[in-house]
């Protein structure tokens, strides 16, 4: 039986500082009325202070859907990313670190991810204990990444990142950097998983849209990279995720195929014509 269509609003990198009253309520006003449900793709805060943090949670009150979010490196700066966790999910605000949660029948698996590069050319644990410490952070987070996909039962499901799990998203960053900004190992569990789409932030200069090797859509949502690819509508994207009702009982079983989507481009209202405003996922 077919369920109906969601729209998932997805913007990264707000980057909320101590002086940002204001900054975001029309942004998020927007999305509210442009979608049924908010993921925001980590860097929320900017140093990661808690005061950033309760402002972000002010402008939040604008908006009025569902919304779960990951942290970001920039989060973490100050020491503080369990303050800023608390302030924001009491805000209303389902933080996911390794977890799950269904949203308007959409099943969200959420994990920061971390760096190590891509393919043949990423870090391997050898040498010195601080390398090693540092690949077991991307291995631990790929893990958690799977954790949370195998604990969701919806038949389409979102993968939300702040790191990229593709080089190609990654293109336009200076090469010297391109270890810090993603890991190839957060596409492996999301290739043995019925993931609809994957949506990430934290690269600021990088592409708009890849696919994993398995063809899932990965999309760079980073706000900065939005406002300049799309100047003549809000720093967000929006997708159509279809709900498909589930036997009583089923589950989402692992796959190693590619999910059977594809995306179109379709215009929403108060966008310019001719420009991209939404992006629809469809079965």
């Amino acid at each position: 039986m077919s369920g109906r269509i969601v729209r998932v609003a997805a913007v990264g990198d707000l980057h909320c500082t101590k002086t940002s009253q204001g900054a975001f309520q029309s942004l998020f006003s927007r999305m509210a009325e442009a979608a049924e449900v908010a993921l925001l793709a980590g860097d929320l805060t900017d140093y990661g202070l808690p005061e950033e943090a309760r402002v972000l949670a002010r402008e939040l009150t604008a908006i009025r859907i569902p919304v779960a979010a990951v942290l970001g490196n920039h989060d973490l700066e100050a020491g503080k990313g369990d303050e800023v966790r608390q302030i924001l999910s009491d805000a209303g605000v389902s933080i996911l670190d390794g977890d799950a949660c269904e949203l308007q029948g959409i099943g969200i698996a959420g994990v920061k991810g971390f760096g190590g590069g891509f393919g043949q050319r990423a870090l391997g644990p050898w040498g010195e204990t601080i390398i090693k410490q540092f690949v077991r952070e991307a291995v631990d987070e790929a893990l958690k990444l799977e954790g949370a996909l195998a604990r969701l039962r919806t038949r389409h499901l979102i993968a939300l990142l702040h790191y990229s799990p593709v080089r190609d998203t990654v293109e336009g960053e200076p090469l010297e950097i391109y270890p810090f900004l993603g890991s190839s190992r957060l596409e492996e569990p999301i290739g043995r998983y019925p993931v609809s789409l994957v949506v990430h932030g934290h690269v600021h200069r990088g592409q708009l849209e890849a696919v994993t090797k398995t063809g899932v859509p990965v999309y760079n949502v980073s706000m900065p990279l939005l406002a300049r690819s799309f100047g003549d509508r809000p720093p967000f994207r929006v997708f159509e995720v279809p709900t498909d009702e589930r036997a009583a009982g089923e589950t989402a079983a692992p796959r190693s195929s590619a999910p059977s989507a594809r995306t179109r481009d379709v215009v929403a209202p108060g966008a310019s014509r001719g420009r991209r405003a939404t992006d629809t996922v469809v079965s």
